[in-house]
């Protein structure tokens, strides 16, 4: 039996977090949500709805969210896994069980959710970013990751045991793939839907692009 819980950092997601939450645990999942400082009723949607909430005063970032929600399931649980994904609707409940199905016949260290497959609703300049970036961390990490940028993935306990994470931003979950490469663990990809809406991007075009450059600069030299 894999013990598996669902950890969603979320900001000022109010109007989804509630139902996703629910779906989830009807699902029979525990759900961790960190709110990252959100100015609406964020925190008070998710609680309502069966979830464990922790909260950040001010926003500090994804990756702020992501480590704080990695270290309380490592020092207060005992899940075999953590399935990690947004609040914002984007992700469908309904695919958690792909990550699961896929973990349960494979020994995949992580399983990263794969939009490219159906990328007509997508943004074009994001789809085209997308590829861009997963082409180039793909190299780097020295196996195929389709979809790099998608924050819906499946982790295995050992590899956040194994790993430290350092970044704050979105660029922590570049970092996490080619660190978990670095110690030869396995990553796969299944196929999941994106649900686009008129929600505006929260990734910022100059300063993402310029951590992310500057991901690649180091691991590129911490690997020479």
């Amino acid at each position: 039996m894999m013990k598996t819980c669902v950890l969603i950092p979320s900001y000022n997601v109010s109007s989804t977090i509630g139902g996703i939450a629910k779906e989830i645990k009807d699902m029979g999942f525990d759900v961790i949500v960190v709110d990252d400082g959100s100015t609406d009723n964020t925190e008070r949607a998710a609680a309502d709805n069966g979830a464990i909430v922790m909260r950040h005063v001010k926003n500090l970032g994804k990756g702020a969210s992501l480590k704080e929600g990695f270290d309380f399931i490592l020092r207060m649980t005992n899940f075999d896994f953590v399935v990690i994904m947004d609040g914002d609707g984007q992700h469908s409940p309904k695919d958690i069980q792909k990550f699961i199905v896929h973990a349960r016949k494979q020994s995949d260290d992580i399983v990263v959710g794969n939009r490219m497959g159906l990328t007509r609703n997508m943004p074009f300049v994001r789809n085209m970013t997308n590829r861009i970036m997963s082409s180039v961390l793909s190299a780097l990490c020295g196996q195929r990751i389709p979809d790099t940028q998608c924050g819906f993935r499946l982790i295995r306990r050992g590899v956040l045991e194994k790993i430290k994470l350092e970044s704050s931003k979105y660029d922590l979950e570049s970092e996490l793939l080619i660190k978990a490469s670095r110690r030869n663990m396995k990553i796969a990809s299944v196929p999941v839907e994106s649900i686009y809406r008129d929600e505006l991007s929260r990734i910022h075009p100059v300063k993402d692009t310029i951590r992310f450059m500057s991901l690649l600069l180091k691991s590129y030299f911490e690997k020479k």
